[in-house]
């Protein structure tokens, strides 16, 4: 019986692999393809430690949720993010795994070697925080980011305070304290050239993201 239910869960896993091959992932919206290609890979997961059928199943739900949930609340969120950014260079994304997140550059965010946030990134994270304390499975997470000036004690050390900062900042306009996780990565993630002042406005930033998960039952 074991044997039987082995093949049947690796014969479901099959098909829903074979499944996201034939799809023209090209045609599909950014949380449909990803809710596609997870379910996929949940349906091997459940395979595999299910051993049946019944796991398969359970691991595409799993793997179509991605441990987040893009939902209505999530879109009309990115929306409300594109249009309070728009013009400012700060980028609004949706994750490959349903989170939104929020890229503030260092000429909206952060001066050189300071964490005090600009005056022009507040109504910015005044929007983001509208409505998050009325939201019980949504969760935060900032990560800091410096320039390569200075060394990686200070770096380190500026880069977590400049995601406290943010962190402190949303509290203050209402959002839960435990819904925020933050951290820093110093200058170890550039996404440009720290040779230029506007390479290094660019590194000196932080990365919000914003989470729904599944609702407990």
């Amino acid at each position: 019986m074991k044997i039987q239910h082995a093949t049947l869960s690796v014969a479901l896993a099959a098909t829903v692999l074979a499944g996201c091959a034939d799809m023209n992932m090209g045609n599909m919206s950014p949380t449909t393809r990803n809710t596609a290609i997870g379910a996929g890979v949940g349906a091997l997961a459940g395979a595999a430690i299910g051993h049946d059928a019944k796991g398969a199943l359970i691991g595409a739900g799993v793997g179509a949720a991605g441990g987040y949930v893009w939902s209505r609340y999530m879109e009309q969120k990115r929306v409300a993010m594109e249009r309070a950014t728009m013009g400012s260079g700060v980028a609004v994304v949706q994750t490959p795994d349903n989170q939104l997140k929020l890229n503030v550059p260092g000429d909206l965010s952060f001066d050189t070697g300071r964490a005090d946030i600009k005056s022009n990134m507040r109504p910015i994270l005044d929007q983001f925080a509208n409505g998050l304390a009325g939201q019980s499975n949504t969760e935060v997470r900032i990560i800091g980011h410096t320039d390569s000036t200075g060394g990686d004690e200070l770096n380190n050390r500026l880069s977590l305070e400049r995601a406290q900062a943010t962190k402190n900042y949303l509290v203050s306009r209402g959002v839960s304290p435990n819904q925020v996780v933050v951290a820093g990565r110093g200058e170890h993630e550039p996404v440009a050239d720290n040779t230029s002042d506007a390479g290094r406005a660019r590194n000196r930033r932080v990365e919000i993201f914003l989470g729904e998960r599944v609702a407990s039952r």
